[in-house]
C-alpha cells in the first residue's frame, strides 16, 4: 500500500509540475490580487464554518456509538477522540490511514476490529447516500437559470436521485439476502473470472455484516437523521467559506445549490488523498472548477479553494495532534498497525 501511495504521489507531482510548466506563461496569476482576496475575506464566516465542521465530528461520534449499540453500549460522545485523531491521520498521512478510526475504536472499546470495519462500511455508505440525496434535491428543486450548465446539472441531479434509490434497493437486498446475492454474483462473474467472482461475493458478504448493525426502522431513521444533519453542517461550512470572499461577487453571492455542486467537485478531488501533495492537487482542481463553473477569477478561486481545504479538511489537524499527544497515540504507528490488523483479519 505504501509503495502504491508513493507511486501515485510521484505521478501526481509530475503532472502538477507539467501543468505548472505549461501554464507559466499562458495563465496570468496576480499574487497581489490573491493577497487582497484573503485580506478582505469575512473571517467571521470562516470561523463559523470551522465551527460547523467541528460539530460535524460530534455527529460522527454519536452515529458510530449508535451503530455499536447492539453489540455494546458506549456513551454518545465517548468516541469523539477516535474520530478526530482518525481524520487527522488521513489529512497528514493519506487515505492509507482510513482504517485508523475503526482501529482506535476497537482498542478503546475492547471489541474486534472486524466489528468496527462493519460500522465503518455503514458509515461510508450513509455518507454517500446523504450527500447524493442533498445534491440531487438541491439541483432538482433549484431553478435552472440560477446554475451553470443547467441542462447538464439537472440531468446529473435526476441521475443522482435514481442512483440513490437504486443503491437503497440494492442495500436492502444485501441486508435481507446477502448470501444468496453473493452466491449469484460468484456464479455469474465466475464464468468470466473466478477471482473476480469470489472478490465481489466477499464484498457483498462484508456489506451484509456491516448492515447488520441496522436492525430496525428506528436504527435506520437515527442514522439517516444524523447523516443528513452532519452533511447539512458541512454544506453550511462550504457555503460560508465561499461567501466569506466578499471581494468576489460570484463567491459572495454563492447559492446553496451551487455550493452543493462545489462540494461534489471537492469530494471527487479528494478521493485519492495523498499527504501534502494531495493538498495542492485538490486546491488546483477545486479552483479550476470554481473558475470554470462560476466565472470566478483565478486569484479568488484559488483563495477560496485553499480556504475550503484548510477549514473542511485540515482544520481538525491541530485538535487531533493535541488529542493524540494527550492520549499518547502515535498516528503513524496506529496507521501501520491498522493495516497489519486488517490484512490479518483481526
Amino acid at each position: 500500500m505504501k509503495k502504491k501511495q508513493l507511486i501515485i504521489g510521484i505521478v501526481v507531482l509530475l503532472i502538477l509540475a507539467a501543468v505548472a510548466f505549461w501554464g507559466r506563461n499562458r495563465i496570468h496569476f496576480d499574487f497581489e490580487e490573491f493577497k487582497v482576496q484573503v485580506a478582505m475575506a469575512d473571517w467571521r464566516k470562516i470561523v463559523f464554518a470551522l465551527g460547523c465542521i467541528y460539530v460535524g465530528y460530534v455527529f460522527r461520534s454519536i452515529r458510530w456509538a449508535w451503530l455499536l449499540r447492539h453489540n455494546r453500549r458506549v456513551p454518545a460522545v465517548s468516541l469523539l477522540g477516535t474520530q478526530v485523531m482518525g481524520f487527522t491521520a488521513v489529512a497528514l498521512i493519506g487515505r492509507v490511514a482510513d482504517l485508523v478510526r475503526p482501529y482506535l475504536v476497537a482498542k478503546k472499546t475492547g471489541m474486534e476490529l472486524s466489528t468496527q470495519i462493519a460500522v465503518y462500511i455503514v458509515e461510508r455508505l450513509s455518507d454517500a447516500g446523504a450527500m447524493a440525496l442533498i445534491f440531487s434535491a438541491a439541483i432538482v428543486l433549484t431553478p435552472a437559470g440560477s446554475m451553470p450548465h443547467p441542462e447538464l446539472v439537472k440531468k446529473a441531479g435526476y441521475w443522482g436521485l435514481a442512483g440513490t434509490a437504486g443503491g437503497a434497493l440494492f442495500l436492502t437486498a444485501v441486508r435481507l439476502a446477502g448470501n444468496t446475492l453473493a452466491a449469484g454474483f460468484e456464479r455469474v462473474l465466475g464464468t468470466v473470472s473466478k477471482k473476480m467472482g469470489l472478490a465481489v461475493g466477499h464484498k457483498i458478504r462484508t456489506f451484509q455484516t456491516g448492515l447488520d448493525t441496522i436492525r430496525s426502522f428506528s436504527d435506520f431513521a437515527v442514522v439517516v437523521v444524523l447523516s443528513l444533519g452532519m452533511w447539512v453542517l458541512i454544506t453550511a461550512a462550504y457555503l460560508n467559506v465561499a461567501q466569506a470572499f466578499v471581494h468576489s461577487p460570484q463567491l459572495a453571492g454563492m447559492s446553496p445549490a451551487n455550493c452543493v455542486l462545489l462540494m461534489v467537485v471537492s469530494g471527487g478531488a479528494s478521493v485519492v488523498q495523498l499527504p501534502v501533495i494531495g493538498w495542492f492537487s485538490q486546491i488546483g482542481l477545486v479552483a479550476a472548477a470554481i473558475t470554470g463553473f462560476f466565472g470566478v477569477r483565478p486569484e479568488a478561486a484559488t483563495a477560496c479553494a485553499a480556504m475550503l481545504l484548510i477549514v473542511t479538511f485540515l482544520g481538525i489537524v491541530p485538535v487531533g495532534l493535541i488529542w493524540a499527544q494527550v492520549e499518547n497515540v502515535s498516528l503513524r504507528k496506529v496507521t501501520s498497525e491498522s493495516e497489519v490488523a486488517e490484512q490479518g483479519g483481526v
